[in-house]
């Protein structure tokens, strides 16, 4: 078997096939009843859905052609946990679902989360691909040829009213006291999406002025959405880790915030509490 990278794979076009399949099985289990089936625990030690765990076998098997094809990496995904194609340090990291409450609860808000890393991690990320299952939208970017939504490049800003528009990411409700607090008469407005994916995207679209997690997240929600808001622009920071000190094992747990710009960004910091940057 001749080895080689597997940046040399059309990942848009199997990410799209993969988009493609998950969308037929999602219209196949259109009610909450149908969703709210579970199939034990994944690796990232949160409960399945069964449309994770069918969601998952649809990634996997394009990854499994792709190493019939002669490529080496390894697999990062919230179900399986770390599955090895061969020997080799690149890494593919997938979320099935990212957002999968709403998706049990039929919230039309969540992604498909597809990076593609040269190495072990954050900074080796070299493509990410998110796409939001409600607004049937594509974010899209490689490494140093900038970010694109729909095939048109990313980059806009918005209105320059500081932070007019933050988007924030938990679990339950008495992780976002601390946040509300610290962001009284420092921002207009709080959007919660459920994605962190996509809260991400929306800050390299220049929807969101900012976004912050008041947990601590899973290095397969974000992988390929911060590459994403760093190629659209934006500054984005993984609590007190550097990007190439940030793993992408399963294991590996990130406070998240972002900003358009390095000001916005200090800004958000500023409220999070003690603790919640590590």
């Amino acid at each position: 078997m001749t080895v080689t990278t597997i940046l040399d794979v059309d990942w848009r076009g199997v990410c799209r096939r993969i988009v493609e399949a998950q969308s037929e099985l999602l219209s196949g289990h259109s009610g909450i009843g149908d969703r709210a089936v579970y199939e034990g625990v994944g690796e990232g030690g949160d409960r399945a859905l069964a449309i994770d765990r069918r969601s998952e076998d649809i990634v996997f098997a394009e990854l499994e052609r792709i190493h019939a094809q002669g490529h080496e990496f390894v697999a990062v995904s919230e179900e399986r946990g770390e599955v090895a194609f061969g020997r080799s340090e690149q890494r593919v990291v997938i979320d099935p679902i990212d957002g999968s409450l709403n998706a049990r609860r039929t919230v039309p808000t969540f992604a498909l989360s597809l990076a593609v890393a040269s190495g072990p991690t954050i900074a080796d990320v070299e493509v990410g691909y998110v796409y939001d299952f409600g607004a049937r939208e594509e974010f899209w970017a490689r490494k140093g040829r900038g970010a694109e939504l729909g095939g048109s490049p990313l980059g806009e800003r918005g209105p320059d009213y500081g932070l007019e528009l933050v988007g924030i990411e938990a679990t339950k409700p008495e992780r976002l006291l601390p946040l509300i607090e610290g962001l009284a008469g420092k921002a207009y407005r709080l959007r919660f999406l459920g994605s962190v994916a996509i809260s991400l995207c929306y800050v390299a679209a220049g929807r969101f002025d900012g976004m912050l997690s008041a947990r601590h997240t899973r290095s397969v929600d974000v992988a390929a959405a911060q590459l994403i808001a760093r190629e659209a622009g934006a500054s984005v920071r993984l609590g007190e880790v550097e990007l190439d000190d940030a793993g992408l094992g399963l294991d590996a747990r990130y406070g998240v915030a972002a900003g358009l710009d390095d000001e916005l960004l200090h800004t958000l910091l500023g409220v999070l509490p003690a603790g919640s940057q590590g």
